[in-house]
């Protein structure tokens, strides 16, 4: 009877350990591969925070947004850019050579919030949208 008792705890740890295992080590998201959830400008996000931050944070946190505005500042040492001096956005590869201040741009990444002390709005693992 102990034996039993000690194969089934020996399973039991093991399927745990296994599911714990490939629930921790999940693939990582490819933003620049997903469909944007949600298509919009800085002002329109912008706009959302200002009425209800707590709502639209759950509406957008960690979603793949697309979003449109005009660079305002360019980072090249962080592979960052500025939009309408609102939306910072950090691109995942250097792709800021093609991208010149004034110009419009629209940009997809992952939503990571608002900052209202800086009224800033950051995406991160960006990319070029046409």
């Amino acid at each position: 009877m102990k034996k039993k008792i000690l194969i089934a705890g020996i399973l039991i740890v093991g399927l745990l350990s296994v599911g714990i295992y490939f629930y921790m080590y999940q693939e990582h998201r490819d933003i620049s591969t997903e469909d944007a959830n949600f298509s919009l400008t800085v002002k329109d996000l912008q706009a959302e925070f200002t009425a209800d931050a707590v709502g639209a944070n759950a509406k957008y946190l960690d979603k793949t947004i697309e979003v449109s505005g005009i660079v305002t500042s360019i980072d090249m040492g962080s592979h960052s850019v500025v939009l309408d001096e609102k939306l910072s956005a950090v691109f995942k590869d250097s792709v800021l050579g093609g991208i010149e201040l004034q110009n419009s741009i629209k940009v997809k990444g992952r939503f990571l919030g608002y900052d209202d002390l800086l009224e800033e709005l950051k995406l991160d693992e960006a990319s070029l949208s046409k």
